[in-house]
């Protein structure tokens, strides 16, 4: 559907517009990628971050797609390149701040805390439930930030090839953390269920 809405809001880019950006520097290209992409970069980095860090981010992002733009191999999707470059940059900007982020994996979740509370009014339809998208934010929130990683990737249409080429992990790995996230997310929403 999101799809649909910009390729009628927007006139497709070619395929090769960001190998015509690496190759020209035109910033109509550039244009173009910012109106097909930024969307999609900010829903990422916000699901591994906060807002305010998710728009700093996105920014610098840009910023790095116009310093980096000779590296971008056109063999490569665009978005997957786009997001990779996100990806590094979120987690520098987190060591620089010294914020510890699990990049190893967590299978399962710890016991939990049962800290539902600011869960509200059904809004999806999961399965034979209804959640809503806070109670689903919150329990995507509780996933390490690989398993997140991972399963907001696969949400976004990344193939696993893709995800891989993001994340910097092999194909087993990426396997094992969307693995675990369902399960995990499962088991949290079920919690919600419980209670609601």
């Amino acid at each position: 559907m999101l799809l649909s809405i910009k390729s009628w809001l927007f006139e497709a880019p070619s395929k090769d517009c960001m190998a015509r950006y690496a190759k020209s520097g035109d910033n109509c290209h550039l244009e173009q990628l910012i109106a097909l992409y930024s969307n999609d970069l900010y829903h990422y980095l916000v699901t591994q971050s906060n807002t305010q860090l998710a728009y700093d981010i996105s920014q610098q992002t840009w910023l790095k797609v116009i310093e980096k733009r000779h590296l971008y191999q056109a063999q490569t999707t665009p978005k997957a390149w786009l997001f990779r470059l996100a990806r590094n940059t979120l987690i520098d900007e987190y060591r620089k701040q010294q914020h510890f982020v699990e990049l190893d994996e967590n299978s399962q979740l710890p016991a939990q805390n049962n800290n539902q509370s600011e869960l509200t009014s059904s809004d999806s339809h999961i399965g034979d439930t209804y959640i809503s998208y806070e109670a689903f934010n919150a329990a995507l929130k509780q996933l390490s930030f690989v398993q997140r990683e991972a399963i907001t990737l696969q949400q976004e249409g990344f193939s696993l090839a893709d995800i891989e080429l993001i994340t910097q992990s092999n194909a087993q790995t990426i396997k094992t953390r969307l693995r675990y996230a369902k399960q995990n997310l499962k088991q949290l929403l079920g919690d919600y269920n419980e209670q609601a």
